[in-house]
C-alpha cells in the first residue's frame, strides 16, 4: 500500500512571486488630508479629496477584507485621524476581525485618546519621527513637528499602550544618528522602524538632496545587522543585501504579489510607493470590489507572472537583492528590469547618469496645498554620513515583516 505524502510547501519567495488569494501586507490612504506638509510624502498629501470613499463605503471595503481573512491593514494618508469617522471605522475593522496598524504624526493622539487605543485590541500605532531633534525632524516634516510627535509617544507610553513603533524614514541627514533614534524609541518602550526614502510624490522633488549617500547605504547596512530583528525595516532594504548578508525579512518586492495599496477615493495601486497611472490595478467601487481587482486584473496577473531579472540576473546578488525597489527605479526613470537607483555596486548611478537630462515619470497625484512642494533647509551632513555634528539624532509600508503571521499551509 502506498502512503501519500503531504504535497512539501514550496519556498516562501516562489509563493510569493505568484501572488496569494489575499494580500499580507495591504496599505489604505483613507484621507490626503493632512496638517503637515513633509517634503517627501509619497502620495502628497495636503488637502482632501472630494471624491474620498465615504463611510459606508470604506465599511464594505472592511468587510471584503474579512471575508479574504485579511490580517491587517495598515492605514495611513495624509494624517487618518483628522477624518472625522476614523475612530468609527476603526471599531469596525476590529470588530470585523480585521487588525488595524495606522500611522499619525500624532496630533490627536492626547492623553484620554491614547488610553482609548490602550484598551483596544488589534491595534497598533506607528509616531512617524523623522529626526532626533527638532531640527533635523522640523526640516522635513514642519514646525513644531517633532514635539507633537513626542508628546504623542509620551501619551501612549503613559497609557502603557505597549510596544508602538517610532517610524522613520531613512535620509542622509538622519543616518548618523541610528542610535539616537534608537534611544528615543527605548525610552518610551515603543520599536523602532526604519524605512527607505522613495522618489515618489514629493519625494520625487527631493530624493536628489535626502536619498542617502553611497557611504551611508554601508553604515545603515552594518547597523541593521548589528541590530537584527529589534529594528523593523518593512522589507524595505532588500538591496543591501548585495553587500552580502541578508536583513531580516522576506527581502523581496511584494507589489501586486503579496502588497498593495487602496487610496482615499478606492483606487488600488500595486504599491505604496507607486501611485502612478502605470500602477493602477482598479477601483474598489467596481463590480467585484477589491476582491476582483485583487485576483483578477490584468495588472496583477502580469506582475505575477515569473520574470527573468533583466540586466541584473547576471548579477551574483541577484538572489538576494532581486533588482531592488520597482518604485525608486520607476521615478528616477530607469527600466523597471535594471538597477535599483541605489544598487551598493554602483550599477544604478551608471545607469541614471547615462540617463541624465532625460524627464522622470510625474506622480499621478498632487494634493499638496498651495506652494506646498517646498524647498528643503540645507543641513550639514557629517563625514560619518550624519546629522550636524553635536547633534542629537512615512509610510506606510509594512509595520513589521510581511512574514508575520503568515502560514503558507493555509493559503
Amino acid at each position: 500500500m502506498t502512503t501519500l505524502q503531504p504535497a512539501p510547501v514550496p519556498p516562501l519567495v516562489e509563493t510569493f512571486e505568484r501572488g496569494l488569494d489575499a494580500p499580507i501586507c495591504l496599505t489604505w490612504e483613507l484621507t490626503y488630508a493632512c496638517n503637515l506638509q513633509c517634503s517627501h510624502c509619497l502620495s502628497s498629501s495636503g488637502r482632501r479629496d472630494p471624491r474620498e470613499l465615504s463611510t459606508e463605503q470604506c465599511r464594505q471595503v472592511i468587510d471584503e477584507l474579512q471575508a479574504m481573512q485579511v490580517f491587517y491593514v495598515n492605514i495611513g494618508g495624509g494624517e487618518p485621524t483628522v477624518r472625522p469617522d476614523f475612530w468609527e471605522l476603526l471599531d469596525y475593522a476590529v470588530g470585523h476581525q480585521v487588525g488595524v496598524k495606522f500611522s499619525t504624526n500624532g496630533v490627536a493622539l492626547d492623553a484620554p485618546t491614547a488610553r482609548r487605543l490602550a484598551t483596544t485590541d488589534y491595534v497598533d500605532v506607528q509616531i512617524s519621527i523623522d529626526g532626533a531633534t527638532a531640527e533635523v525632524n522640523d526640516a522635513i516634516r514642519g514646525p513644531g513637528s517633532f514635539d507633537t510627535a513626542t508628546r504623542a509617544m509620551a501619551n501612549l507610553a503613559d497609557a502603557g499602550f505597549g510596544p508602538f513603533k517610532v517610524s522613520v524614514v531613512a535620509t542622509r541627514h538622519n543616518v548618523g544618528q541610528l542610535d539616537e533614534l534608537k534611544a528615543i524609541a527605548d525610552t518610551y518602550g515603543a520599536q523602532l522602524r526604519l524605512t527607505r526614502l522613495r522618489p515618489s510624490g514629493r519625494g520625487a522633488d527631493t530624493w536628489d538632496e535626502l536619498h542617502v549617500t553611497a557611504a551611508q547605504q554601508r553604515v545603515l547596512y552594518e547597523w541593521l545587522l548589528d541590530h537584527g530583528e529589534d529594528v523593523l525595516t518593512g522589507d524595505s532594504f532588500f538591496h543591501l543585501a548585495a553587500f552580502g548578508q541578508s536583513l531580516p525579512g522576506l527581502n523581496l518586492c511584494g507589489a501586486g504579489r503579496v502588497v498593495c495599496l487602496i487610496d482615499p477615493v478606492g483606487d488600488v495601486y500595486a504599491c505604496p510607493f507607486a501611485i502612478h497611472d502605470e500602477f493602477l490595478a482598479g477601483n474598489v467601487t467596481e463590480p467585484g470590489g477589491f476582491t476582483s481587482v485583487w485576483r483578477t486584473s490584468e495588472l496583477f496577473e502580469a506582475m505575477r507572472e515569473p520574470t527573468t531579472g533583466g540586466a541584473c540576473s547576471s548579477c551574483s546578488h541577484y538572489d538576494t537583492c532581486r533588482g531592488g525597489c520597482m518604485a525608486a527605479k520607476f521615478f528616477t526613470g530607469l527600466p523597471l528590469d535594471g538597477p535599483d537607483p541605489e544598487c551598493v555596486r554602483g550599477l544604478g548611478e551608471e545607469a541614471l547618469a547615462r540617463q541624465a537630462g532625460n524627464p522622470r515619470p510625474a506622480p499621478s497625484v498632487d494634493h499638496s496645498r498651495p506652494a506646498g512642494r517646498r524647498s528643503l533647509p540645507v543641513l550639514p551632513v557629517s563625514s560619518q554620513g550624519g546629522a550636524p555634528a553635536g547633534g542629537g539624532i512615512p509610510d506606510r509600508a509594512c509595520a513589521t515583516s510581511p512574514l508575520a503571521g503568515f502560514d503558507p499551509a493555509t493559503r
